[in-house]
């Protein structure tokens, strides 16, 4: 007697298990791809706010360097020369070059040091 079979066999198994193995990978490769293509627009997207971003703080940063400069007031004239080494300066010169001294010292100009500096050179004169 001859027994029937009630499955497909063993090739039919083989068979339908390597359709839908197949089938797994195709539908995984097109999640895969569908996920990179996002990954990279969403890099992108990414890349083009932090260039915004920079932009603006750069054109914030140029703003306050021009209000920086046009508050600033207008540079000095420049200091007196020097009597040469051997003249004196009248009573007069001296309190002239005191007071530009301490225009430069009250704009930031002078350092203190270069302020005493300067003032004992004009009163040793």
């Amino acid at each position: 007697m001859m027994r029937s079979r009630i499955g497909p066999g063993l090739m039919g198994t083989m068979a339908r298990t390597a359709v839908i193995a197949g089938t797994a990978r195709a539908a995984s490769d097109a999640v895969g791809s569908k996920n990179a293509a996002q990954a990279q627009a969403q890099a992108q997207a990414q890349a083009a706010q932090q260039q915004l971003a920079a932009q603006q703080q750069q054109a914030q940063v140029d703003a306050a360097v021009e209000r920086a400069l046009a508050q600033q007031p207008p540079a000095p004239a420049a200091p007196a020369p020097a009597a040469p080494a051997g003249a004196a300066m009248s009573a007069t010169e001296r309190i002239a070059a005191l007071q530009q001294l301490a225009q430069l010292h009250a704009q930031g100009i002078l350092t203190e040091a270069e302020l005493a500096a300067e003032k004992a050179r004009i009163l040793a004169s």
